[in-house]
């Protein structure tokens, strides 16, 4: 049995299959709606329904969906159910529509410790096989036990090998056998890619581009294919992290602002050691941004990493007037067993 799902916004519409959720029937249609997590944490999927009716696994509300919203009548289409026809509105992205998602064996080639829990993983791929994607995508690690794990892609897309930047969670499994056991040569294998956290090209007004901890990874994906194909705009990296030990692209940053004219970056430390006489922004790196730009009409923001980070810019950019769709988002969510 199926629904149809017909858009507000969009003179398309399609259909969902019997057990089957919103977003999945849509990419399976060629038709891409904003996702990253796709487990009803980060929200980037969330559309307005105008009509029809929805349920959730269980009954169960996402996290990302308030009750307020569900109120004025919100979904997660990552989780939402189809309960019969539905008219719905909601962004679609045709930029990654073109993107194919592909099942890989790929070989560890580069294992590098970059901070005390950040490693640098660099991933080759089969002779003759393409791995193609938008700068700001992700992929999957699929596990032995069924189990996968989500992480950005941090090279360019013409790069060989495919970069990830891996920070160790406190008692995760996947993340522990990154840093105690894996070694260089070691099979994976990867599905990808995904997510429509991508620099879009349609506009030219200036970027903000912020970054918690490994968060740096897709925003570095994007500056990596800045420098390969120019830059038409004004971009202004903020960085978070703790102390200057977790910067651990500092120095590559810093040069690239030489290279690129465009480019200013703005590293925000939380808690700096004082031995290490910090002279830099200290605080939340959100606060650094509004600090800098008391009035971010006409600008577009990008940001990146953990759901504190992206929750604290969604309650205070918009009063400092960030109009709605111009801001662009990866929550990074972490599985319930770690990592």
């Amino acid at each position: 049995m199926t629904d149809k799902v017909e858009l507000v916004n969009d003179s398309r519409s399609f259909s969902t299959e019997t057990g089957e959720n919103i977003l999945g029937a849509a990419l399976r249609q060629g038709i891409v709606i904003p996702h990253n997590c796709r487990n009803g944490f980060c929200g980037s999927c969330i559309g307005l329904l105008h009509n029809g009716d929805v349920e959730y696994e269980g009954d169960e509300r996402p996290r990302a969906l308030s009750e307020e919203k569900e109120k004025e009548g919100f979904v997660v289409c990552c989780q939402a159910k189809t309960n019969g026809d539905i008219l719905l509105e909601v962004e679609t992205i045709d930029a990654v529509a073109d993107t194919e998602i592909k099942t890989l064996p790929c070989r560890v080639s580069r294992l590098v410790k970059l901070a005390d829990d950040v490693m640098l993983m660099m991933l080759k791929l089969p002779p003759h096989e393409k791995f193609q994607f938008h700068a700001g995508q992700y992929l999957d690690i699929l596990l032995r036990d069924g189990r996968r794990r989500s992480f950005s892609m941090a090279s360019s897309p013409s790069s060989e090998l495919i970069e990830l930047h891996i920070r160790k969670v406190p008692d995760g499994s996947f993340t522990g056998e990154v840093f105690n056991e894996m070694k260089e040569k070691d099979m994976l294998r990867i599905q990808g890619p995904f997510g429509t956290f991508i620099l879009r090209d349609d506009n030219s007004r200036p970027a903000i581009l912020i970054a918690g901890g490994t968060g740096l990874a897709p925003l570095k994906s994007m500056l990596e294919r800045v420098r390969e194909q120019g830059c038409d705009r004004p971009l202004h990296l903020y960085w978070g992290a703790r102390d200057v030990r977790d910067l651990y692209f500092h120095q590559e940053l810093n040069l690239w602002t030489k290279e690129l004219d465009c480019l200013t970056y703005t590293p925000v430390l939380s808690e700096p050691d004082a031995a290490e006489s910090w002279s830099g922004a200290t605080g939340w790196v959100h606060e650094a941004v509004l600090v800098d730009f008391p009035d971010l009409q006409g600008v577009d923001v990008y940001a990146s990493g953990p759901p504190p980070m992206i929750n604290a810019i969604q309650n205070t950019f918009p009063e400092q007037g960030l109009q709605q769709g111009h801001f662009n988002f990866d929550s990074f969510e972490y599985a319930s067993d770690g990592a």
